[in-house]
């Protein structure tokens, strides 16, 4: 082995879950634009959907995402209707994320998203559940 063979990029494994991540959410676009979503906000909703008010932080926790991300993302939902943020009436220093009506209204319109992307993707159900499984063990929360 060569002194720059560990800067290959074949040798990094980095890279493939880069691509396949880029890939994926690009063959989530044309099913998101149907509902006018991004999928930062379509993946801020499934929380919602489940979780129905939530701290920022929390909620930024779930989704492995710093507020400097989130808020933009969160700012625009709240201007479509989608979310309401508000401070906590027990702690002023924490901000409360609500869904809406509106924003669980698209919930509707977004059930039908996983299994069509099911449908694209080239791993069987079995490589689907260990590849989810090796993932969140990389994540650290297996």
């Amino acid at each position: 082995m060569g002194k720059y063979d560990s800067l290959k990029l074949e040798n990094q494994i980095c890279f493939p879950l880069y691509a396949a991540s880029r890939e994926i959410v690009k063959q989530y676009h044309p099913f998101l634009t149907e509902i006018d979503l991004t999928y930062t906000q379509y993946i801020t909703l499934m929380v919602l959907w489940e979780e129905k008010k939530i701290s920022v932080k929390d909620l930024g926790q779930k989704l492995f995402l710093d507020s400097g991300t989130l808020t933009p993302v969160l700012k625009t939902m709240e201007k479509r209707g989608l979310i309401t943020r508000n401070r906590s009436d027990k702690d002023e220093r924490v901000l409360i994320v609500e869904i809406t009506k509106e924003g669980m209204a698209l919930r509707d319109k977004a059930v039908d998203i996983p299994s069509k992307m099911a449908s694209c993707s080239k791993l069987d159900a079995d490589d689907a559940k260990e590849l989810y499984r090796i993932l969140y063990k990389l994540l650290g929360t297996e």
